[in-house]
């Protein structure tokens, strides 16, 4: 991941989440990855997905609680009274997240009982063409 690259992603995160404390580093893992964090504390993983021919990311955080206090540990978490989890038709082992009206990403389940969850976030690349 190029370093411009890497500015641009947290850019975007800082704007998503409402959270300008978030930074983003090269991983010492894996060129193609980068590190989220918050203050101290790592959040999760972003990698380059180049599959389709268009560049574009993934970003995945875990979230170590149960889905009735999901939405109050990532407003919490993000300092951001805007952030929502919302049911999704028809599905029971996912919801999404949104910032106001604005769609983030799904939340899965990591197990049958919902003990913890999985934030699955696509990062495209005209997401970041105006930062």
């Amino acid at each position: 991941m190029e370093k411009t690259e890497i500015l641009k992603l947290q850019t975007h995160l800082r704007r998503c989440f409402g959270a300008p404390g978030i930074k983003v580093t090269p991983s010492s893992k894996s060129k193609d990855a980068a590190d989220v964090q918050l203050g101290e504390r790592k959040l999760g993983v972003i990698t380059v997905d180049d599959e389709d021919g268009d560049r574009s990311f993934s970003f995945e955080m875990k979230a170590p609680v149960q889905r009735h206090v999901l939405q109050d540990y990532l407003r919490r978490l993000f300092e951001n009274d805007k952030l929502k989890v919302l049911a999704r038709a028809r599905k029971t082992d996912s919801v999404e997240l949104a910032n106001g009206d604005d769609f983030l990403g799904v939340l899965s389940a990591d197990d049958a009982k919902g003990a913890t969850f999985t934030l699955q976030m696509a990062i495209l690349d005209f997401d970041l063409e105006d930062l």
